[in-house]
């Protein structure tokens, strides 16, 4: 998790480690078969293998083989974490699992300080930048789609914490809460849509749980009141989000009727969208191959927007649609599949599962995060570590 933060080479290196390790123990056997009994396990295999089958049709094979390398972890994490066999001796305890939750929590949290560091060295300019769609300056090499996410996953675990903790550690559960209204703040302070939109989904939804089973009804009530508060708290407070909130409506006109304007990036992304959805139908039944779809999508470009820059020819805007035209809709339907296979799966925290999960699955609507380093590591890493985690551990 630490190199996550420091170095793509040494997340790649300890990612080797880590997966080499899985294997340092008897029963190889029950490793696999663990791993070919989890829908969630080879599910998420599939996601590798799809572009990795389609290199047979792919005729671009270096830009096939730059993908295929990318989402590697989307198979060795998932054998990783097949195993060792499941029997109480081989799992960690739940102290030893909170320790992993609190490193990665301050690691975050970290991560958000250093970026605010940044904005108020130079809080005018920046403000100024949102203007024009540029953000504060994040970790993962500026990858702020990818932060925002790991932010809001953040805030979501450190207030679940935050409240099994109240009767055994008020010291730790206090601290927690601090850390949690920072990181809900600092979300509306760097502004990036998929952060905010998924924490508004896991507040809505735990929202609709409390009133839905009459749990504490009247907390679920000032939630959802805040949910319509905190925007408008901070398009009145947050210089950065009520710029952000002024470029989206400046962008609105171009988007809504995909009209092209030179690194408009709102507009951009739903001309990507209509590409996407055009190459996927280019040829429905096995797709173009993911070795072509940049390829392809530029095609595509070029004939109904010639006037498009270069630097805004970029790939549908989409994981759905990357599948799509990759794998044609048979891709398309199984990405499907796999992003609901984590919610027919039991674990001992149900609303804390789907909830991490609904907002990855709406991230990938948005966004191509399975098809660059941080967001392929951080997706199946956070999945498969919190699928582990609930599995074993009672709340």
């Amino acid at each position: 998790m630490a190199a996550l933060f420091f170095s793509r080479a040494v997340l790649s290196v300890s990612m080797i480690v880590f997966v080499v390790v899985s294997f340092f123990h008897a029963d190889i056997k029950k490793h696999f078969s663990n791993f070919f009994s989890s829908p969630l396990l080879w599910g998420m295999s599939l996601l590798f293998f799809l572009p990795l089958l389609s290199g047979l049709w792919s005729e671009d094979k270096k830009e096939w083989a730059d993908i295929i390398r990318i989402k590697l972890p989307l198979l060795v994490l998932p054998l990783a974490f097949a195993g060792p066999p499941d029997s109480y001796r081989d799992q960690l305890s739940k102290k030893q699992w909170e320790w992993v939750a609190y490193i990665f929590i301050a690691l975050v949290t970290a991560g958000t300080c250093w970026s605010m560091f940044h904005y108020l060295s130079d809080a005018a300019a920046i403000n100024e930048s949102y203007l024009r769609a540029k953000s504060i300056v994040t970790p993962l090499e500026n990858d702020h789609v990818r932060f925002s996410w790991l932010v809001c996953v953040c805030v979501l675990l450190a207030g679940w914490l935050c409240l099994i903790k109240r009767q055994e550690n008020k010291l730790v559960s206090y601290t927690l809460s601090i850390v949690t209204i920072w990181l809900i703040v600092f979300l509306h302070i760097l502004a990036i849509r998929t952060g905010l939109f998924s924490f508004y989904i896991i507040a809505a939804g735990i929202a609709v749980y409390l009133i839905a089973k009459k749990l504490q009804w009247k907390y679920g009530m000032v939630l959802i009141l805040l949910l319509f508060a905190l925007p408008l708290i901070a398009y009145k407070t947050l210089p950065t989000f009520q710029n952000r909130v002024k470029y989206i409506l400046y962008d609105k006109g171009y988007f809504e009727k995909a009209h092209y304007l030179p690194g408009a990036t709102d507009a951009v992304r739903v001309i990507s969208l209509r590409a996407g959805w055009n190459v996927t139908n280019q040829q429905p039944v096995n797709g173009v191959g993911f070795g072509d779809v940049l390829t392809k999508t530029k095609q595509w470009y070029g004939e109904n927007y010639p006037q498009m820059i270069e630097a805004d020819k970029i790939y549908p805007s989409s994981e759905w649609l990357m599948y799509g035209a990759g794998c044609g809709w048979p891709g398309l339907l199984l990405f499907t599949i796999i992003m609901c296979i984590p919610f027919v799966i039991k674990t001992t925290n149900r609303l804390l599962w789907w909830l991490l999960n609904a907002t990855a699955a709406f991230s990938f609507l948005f966004d191509i995060g399975l098809e660059v380093q941080f967001g392929v590591f951080i997706y199946s890493f956070i999945i498969l570590w919190w699928w582990k985690w609930l599995k074993v551990e009672k709340v």
